[in-house]
């Protein structure tokens, strides 16, 4: 759980490119309510803060597209990301932090995102400054890290393979179902 001074300053300092693992309910199709960002709205959302849990970090590569409104990444109506909300919904990771290691920085092709970073080794390390100052701002001192990903997985081992424990789950792009992805992410995160 976190104060809602801490939850106003992450969400005017990252709310650009980061978000909580927490979602409207979906209706009679899968993606339905994704974009729902009423959620966040701490008057209308009495236990928003409670649900909270900065512990878990769970960490995608970067953003695809530009984020047009606070906490919406991981949130848009397209794209695979309904399946994170079917793959943690009553679990411990609900309320976990979302966030991207590497910021600003469009890109719907990881390959690309991955070569530029091979290419230009001070914005990786701008970008681990970067995420190390959002975890302190986030008021955790040993979060659990969660990868989308081999690729996010692979810039968070080199950076802090002694700092934190870090596991990886399968990116929610992939094409599997989500009842399958469920299956595989409670599978490595050991939740039933």
């Amino acid at each position: 759980m976190i104060d809602r001074e801490r939850f106003e300053l992450i969400k005017e300092k990252y709310g650009h490119y980061a978000s909580w693992a927490i979602w409207a309910d979906e209706r009679e199709k899968p993606k339905d309510n994704m974009g729902d960002l009423s959620i966040f709205n701490i008057e209308r959302n009495l236990v928003l803060l409670k649900q909270l849990n900065p512990h878990y970090i769970l960490v995608g590569l970067n953003i695809s597209k530009k984020i047009e409104r606070q906490l919406a990444n991981f949130h848009g109506p397209g794209g695979g990301a309904y399946k994170i909300r079917y793959a943690l919904r009553g679990s411990p990771f609900w309320g976990a932090y979302m966030t991207d290691i590497i910021k600003d920085f469009e890109q719907k092709a990881c390959g690309k995102v991955m070569s530029y970073l091979r290419k230009n080794r001070t914005f990786e390390e701008d970008n681990i400054k970067s995420f190390l100052q959002e975890i302190n701002d986030l008021g955790v001192s040993n979060p659990e890290i969660v990868a989308f990903g081999r690729d996010a997985y692979t810039i968070l081992k080199r950076n802090f393979k002694n700092d934190f424990k870090i596991c990886k789950i399968p990116h929610y792009s992939n094409y599997i179902s989500k009842e399958d992805y469920r299956e595989a992410v409670k599978s490595i995160l050991c939740f039933k």
